[in-house]
């Protein structure tokens, strides 16, 4: 029985000075405006289910929707890496068997390689998952090979609680919603041509993302997260300013 009187909500700490570091850290970041040469890359990943078709589904007619039987078979699970850059309106899917230190740094070489073999750094934006670092490429490549990239990412972590900073997550749920969910996808080459064709379709509609809130809307908005300051009276501090003509109100 489902409790309509709920709802799941990501809920941020109080007064956690960690949190509120990486939050303006990333606010910080989403403020530059656009340049090709330093292009900012938001990156996330969610793991899919793989379902197959026991019985093949009866085609629609005139008279008829199309008809799927009940049954079904779990065929594994995929992982999808969102990368999206905001201020480009691009997006790009890719899916792989799992999320390893492999799987990422070889997306990620794909991109600084391809897209972005011109640029001498790129900023990315993603959680700290331990996948999610400089050290992943040298398990993977060569070493000179794997400083070459390394050298060329600018890494800003989204806090921990505060994956609503990270506009790739928001990609995620557009992708989940409009291609992913309510489909019985079977294999992992039918769920990537699926998911690529979606973000050919919404980068050439040029789908933007509008980022509304920055640091200063932050700092009003969520003051619960920052922490509470109050200065502390000490006997040497109290000599310092009273004998400089200083006077402090003290709490």
């Amino acid at each position: 029985m489902t409790n309509r009187n709920i709802q799941y909500w990501v809920i941020p700490p109080e007064s956690n000075a960690e949190f509120v570091a990486c939050m303006e850290d990333v606010l910080e970041i989403y403020e530059k405006t656009y340049d090709s040469a330093i292009p900012v890359v938001c990156m996330d990943e969610q793991p899919v289910q793989l379902v197959k078709h026991v019985k093949a589904p009866i085609a629609a007619t005139q008279e008829h929707p199309q008809r799927v039987d009940y049954e079904y078979e779990r065929a594994g699970v995929a992982n999808i890496f969102m990368f999206a850059e905001p201020l480009a309106g691009w997006r790009e899917v890719a899916v792989r068997d799992s999320k390893k230190k492999v799987d990422w740094a070889t997306e990620m070489a794909h991109l600084l390689e391809g897209r972005y073999a011109a640029c001498n750094k790129v900023i990315v934006v993603c959680d700290n998952l331990n996948t999610h670092t400089k050290g992943a490429f040298y398990e993977v490549f060569e070493p000179e090979h794997a400083r070459s990239l390394a050298r060329r990412v600018e890494f800003h972590y989204t806090p921990k609680h505060g994956s609503w900073l990270n506009i790739a997550e928001n990609e995620l749920s557009s992708v989940t919603r409009q291609c992913v969910s309510g489909r019985r996808i079977g294999t992992v080459q039918e769920l990537r041509d699926e998911t690529s064709a979606w973000a050919t379709d919404v980068t050439e509609a040029q789908r933007g993302v509008d980022w509304q809130m920055k640091i200063d809307d932050a700092r009003y908005k969520l003051k619960s997260v920052y922490p509470k300051i109050k200065l502390r009276q000490s006997t040497r501090l109290n000599n310092r300013l009273v004998g400089s003509g200083i006077a402090i109100a003290v709490e």
